[in-house]
């Protein structure tokens, strides 16, 4: 896949993470294009020369039926989209709206243990 289509999937993967909420926030990170909860990162979108990596932060928590997610790091797991496979999956996009409700849920819980008058 030429170096151009891949960019074409690598923003399709993020305007993913962007429609996920109105409270999602984009910055680079590293490089690469991250998609943020207000300050915390839920995912981030990286084209390489022959695939594009599509990240989660908290990866190693989300349930994933497809099997999808690679990596072997404690928290981080990503997703390559390789010119091989459709790059308009479904699964992926379901993955991705599962991370948004996750780290939302965490989210939420964390500002109830710290003001539960507020619950």
């Amino acid at each position: 896949m030429p170096p151009s289509d891949l960019r074409l999937v690598a923003r399709h993967w993020f305007d993913q993470f962007r429609a996920c909420g109105p409270d999602v926030v984009e910055l680079l990170h590293d490089g690469h294009p991250t998609a943020c909860v207000g300050n915390v990162a839920l995912g981030y979108v990286a084209a390489y020369r022959a695939h594009v990596n599509v990240g989660f932060f908290i990866g190693a928590a989300l349930a994933d039926p497809s099997d999808l997610l690679q990596g072997t790091g404690r928290y981080m797991r990503h997703v390559k989209v390789r010119p091989d496979r459709p790059w308009d999956d479904p699964a992926l996009a379901h993955l991705i709206a599962v991370a948004y409700k996750d780290l939302k849920d965490r989210l939420a819980a964390v500002r109830a243990a710290h003001h539960p008058e507020q619950t």
